[in-house]
């Protein structure tokens, strides 16, 4: 080692400056080091986030697709007959736990409490009898000549007819065609020419030349809005007929009809204007748009709205737009009368309900919100809890939770179903002593779930934006309890959706606005008379003759009135139908809850 004490001042500052430079290079490079040890912290940072985004996504792609498996290929129904306690029903492989579970099928046995689905039903015995109404033709079948003769006794006596076989057989005949000559007669008097000639009145024609009777106008209209046909389907039907009409024939009748019964259809809007509750909905329909837009009236708030959707989807290419089909149910007057408009925009029901005063039952859209609040308190806003429902049944993200609220909703949905069958005073106590009741706790829980540590509910959480929504609009769902008549959804409305649905799946389209106002139209009658459990036809060929006619008393031409007056054309095997679902329904029910009542009891011991 160098010897300190024996350099120069000189060679110590160089000693010294060269340590300098190795100690600074040292430092330079322990630097670089750290800020490579920085970056490559940061990049794992970085690369773990990616990670948990990339989890993120996957578990929310998962999601969608149960989800969308559920809407493909899982049941429909939206009852929920799960059992909680069937969770926590495990007693392990023993001896004591075979011995209960037997006890248990021998008590729910004797109960008479099998579910319906495991119970064998007893096959009904049908009527397969021709109904006596029909006509019907007499026809002897001739014998052969082996059945008329013994070959040991020789000719055989023919029995009595009343010991003959009889057999009935059902014929169908195609429809068919005739045409009516009307024959008009003249008279003058002789040799008196300015008296001139006088002829009985022609009768007014749905189209001119009255050339075709209302029962062809009615078999076009109930085939397109009642059986859902195209015109050039049933154009093909006409033509086994023999007759074989343009189209465009087709499309002029449908549309003097609906000229003709544009008097009935505003009568239809302001009778059911005069209920107190008006459930309300909407579903998209396809409308084509003419690429050189005609002239609107601005002044008019329904053409303005027309021109401004026409306007902004030509700027945008748009090959189509889609419009809206509305309906407004009456919850006491039983008519269904539709609305057509070019967009979910709220001029629609806003032009609808400008002068009505009663209760709105629908969904939660935002629109229905501003109708109540721009009617100066005339008008209240309820809301549907089959989709407040419906959030939680897509909430499975937080099994438990979702469990719970789930059984509270079977619960209020059961209350309902017994107090269907009461008057409007029983049912209003029913609905104060019972559904209030759990209506409170779940008040209860939905103010206290946020402040159980163990288990937060995340905000972007499928049950998360549940119990913002059942928060949000907690007053309109729980309108219900305080007015016996009002229902505890709207699924009755949406339901009407589904009649729109099946025609938009052949008609495909909308060819124009004043297209989509004839559907509208033509929906109410059809759709109005389907609810009365009326012959469609006969009551749409009856209406048409009878507004063909002049006839501008319409009271006797709403749908109830009119079947007093034809109690023949009411479908009798729809009410039956009806009343024996409803009977089934009631059924199921109180048996499930016998059966939920029973296991209960068994656990508590």
């Amino acid at each position: 080692m160098q010897d300190m004490s024996k350099l120069s001042k000189a060679q110590l500052q160089e000693l010294v400056g060269e340590q300098a430079v190795e100690l600074t290079a040292k430092d330079g490079l322990l630097t670089a080091k750290e800020a490579l040890l920085a970056t490559q912290s940061q990049e794992v940072l970085r690369r773990d986030d990616v990670i948990k985004q990339l989890e993120a996504k996957i578990a929310q792609l998962e999601k969608d697709y149960f989800k969308l498996w559920q809407e493909r290929f899982a049941a429909r129904s939206e009852r929920y007959i799960a059992d909680a306690n069937q969770l926590r029903m495990d007693f392990g492989d023993t001896d004591e736990a075979a011995d209960a579970a037997a006890g248990l099928a021998e008590a729910v046995e004797e109960a008479d409490l099998i579910p319906e689905h495991k119970r064998r039903k007893p096959r009904k015995k049908r009527d397969e009898s021709l109904p006596a109404h029909l006509p019907r033709s007499e026809t002897v079948v001739e014998a052969a000549d082996a059945d008329k003769r013994c070959e040991t006794h020789g000719e055989k006596t023919e029995l009595p007819e009343s010991m003959w076989d009889v057999q009935e057989k059902l014929v169908y005949t195609p429809p068919s065609l005739h045409v009516e000559v009307l024959k008009y007669p003249k008279y003058a008097c002789p040799q008196q020419p300015e008296c001139g000639i006088s002829s009985p009145a022609r009768p007014t024609g749905i189209v001119e030349g009255d050339k075709y009777d209302t029962s062809i106008a009615t078999e076009i209209l109930v085939n397109k809005f009642a059986y859902h046909l195209p015109i050039y389907r049933q154009q093909d039907m006409f033509a086994g007929t023999g007759w074989t009409p343009p189209r465009s024939t087709m499309l002029n009748i449908l549309q003097n009809c609906h000229f003709i019964a544009q008097p009935l259809l505003d009568y239809f809007q302001e009778v059911v204007l005069t209920d107190s509750i008006v459930g309300c909905d909407d579903t998209g329909v396809t409308l084509l748009y003419p690429k050189e837009l005609p002239e609107f009236d601005r002044s008019d708030p329904k053409q303005k709205r027309i021109a401004e959707v026409f306007e902004a989807a030509l700027q945008e290419g748009k090959p189509s737009i889609n419009a809206k089909m509305w309906v407004y149910r009456g919850q006491h007057i039983k008519l269904n009368v539709f609305d057509f408009t070019v967009s979910r925009h709220r001029d629609g029901p806003v032009s609808f309900f400008e002068d009505y005063a009663g209760t709105i039952l629908g969904d939660c859209w935002h629109g229905f919100g501003a109708i109540a609040v721009g009617s100066s308190g005339k008008i209240v806003r309820a809301a549907c809890n089959a989709h407040a429902r419906r959030k939680f049944v897509d909430a499975a993200d937080y099994p438990a939770d979702r469990r719970k609220w789930m059984e509270w909703y079977q619960e209020l949905f059961d209350i309902e179903s017994r107090a269907k069958l009461l008057s409007d005073e029983e049912r209003l106590a029913v609905r104060q002593s019972e559904s209030k009741e759990i209506w409170d706790a779940m008040r209860a829980e939905l103010d206290t779930i946020d402040e159980r540590t163990e288990q937060v509910v995340l905000p972007k959480s499928d049950l998360r934006k549940a119990l913002n929504y059942l928060r949000n609009h907690w007053t309109e769902l729980t309108r219900y309890l305080d007015d016996p008549t009002l229902p505890i959804d709207s699924n009755e409305v949406e339901q009407l959706m589904k009649q729109i649905a099946l025609g938009r799946k052949n008609w495909l389209f909308c060819g124009s606005v004043a297209a989509g106002e004839r559907n509208a139209g033509f929906m109410t009658l059809v759709s109005s008379a389907h609810r009365n459990d009326l012959d469609v036809w006969a009551y749409v060929n009856d209406i048409l003759t009878r507004l063909l006619a002049g006839e501008t008393d319409y009271e006797p031409m709403l749908p109830w009135n009119w079947a007093m007056a034809h109690p023949h054309s009411i479908r009798q095997f729809r009410q039956e139908e009806r009343r024996e679902r409803e009977a089934h329904k009631q059924t199921n029910r109180s048996k499930r809850r016998a059966r939920k009542k029973l296991l209960d009891a068994r656990l508590k011991r």
